[in-house]
């Protein structure tokens, strides 16, 4: 009696050949735009941290040019509450920050955008704002409120937030077709209904560009202007520390800190915009 068997044909022999010829990077791609947008920042980030780990153990770099990955996380989790503490001093700070520019730049963009004379009066400010370095701005904000008050610190994050986020708000808030603005009057709207009904949903994704730019400026902004005096509990007064005493892998995982904050920060900012645009469709 035979035992040999047919070889299997049609549509299921073809995907389990298809199956066993496909590549990792193949089916790592596969995983749809979602799991691409999460899993290529990864694996990027793996191959750099690894590469970096082998050249500094190749090279014999010195802690004081590069420390290696290992060394960074060690000390990261070693002081953890250290960093944590940090975290969350610079992070009020810039939160601070944030809430104050944005409100103000989108309330600049709005008077603005209504108000051509006020629009020109505000523009060259703007302008000079934009340009004003944070290095020469945090230590005359020290004489001013004092260097243990958090007033400066906030208020330097308040100014890097207002910039980006009153010329996308103003950007946005110009891009009302005219039509709608016809319908409006033509429906006896007020000027503040013309602008919650259709001024500020229109300039709302343009809103929230700039709000993902500030998120990003403000723990920028607050962690150099720790570098000039203030708390010692500050992630930027605890690098500077961490650096003068040639412990250059713990001044690295502060870093690494505040690389987390602004990724906490923007990704905040990235899920109300998601929320925002889900719940403007469904409604």
């Amino acid at each position: 009696m035979s035992t040999d068997t047919a070889p299997r044909t049609g549509p299921a022999a073809t995907t389990t050949a298809a199956a066993a010829t496909t590549t990792i990077p193949e089916r790592l791609l596969a995983v749809g735009p979602a799991g691409r947008v999460v899993l290529a920042p990864l694996l990027l980030g793996v191959l750099v941290i690894g590469l970096w780990q082998l050249l500094v153990q190749a090279f014999e770099v010195t802690p004081s040019v590069l420390p290696s990955p290992g060394a960074i996380l060690t000390e990261f989790t070693g002081n953890g509450s250290s960093v944590l503490a940090g975290s969350l001093r610079t992070g009020g700070n810039a939160l601070v920050g944030l809430v104050v520019g944005a409100v103000l730049g989108v309330l600049l963009a709005v008077l603005a955008s209504v108000w051509r004379l006020f629009d020109g009066l505000v523009a060259p400010l703007v302008a000079a704002l934009s340009v004003v370095p944070i290095v020469a701005l945090a230590p005359v904000l020290y004489t001013l409120y004092g260097a243990g008050a958090e007033t400066s610190r906030q208020v330097v994050a308040a100014l890097a937030v207002l910039v980006p986020v009153y010329v996308n708000s103003l950007r946005g808030l110009r891009q009302v077709a005219p039509v709608h603005r016809d319908l409006m009057r033509a429906c006896a709207a007020s000027p503040v209904q013309q602008q919650l009904a259709v001024t500020l949903p229109t300039a709302a994704p343009y809103v929230f560009t700039g709000l993902r730019i500030a998120s990003s400026l403000a723990v920028i902004s607050a962690l150099v202007a720790e570098y000039f005096g203030g708390p010692v509990s500050g992630l930027g007064k605890s690098i500077t520390t961490a650096a003068s005493s040639s412990n250059y892998p713990l001044a690295w995982a502060y870093v690494l800190g505040a690389i987390l904050l602004g990724l906490v920060f923007y990704c905040v900012a990235l899920l109300v915009e998601t929320w925002s645009t889900r719940s403007r469709t469904r409604s």
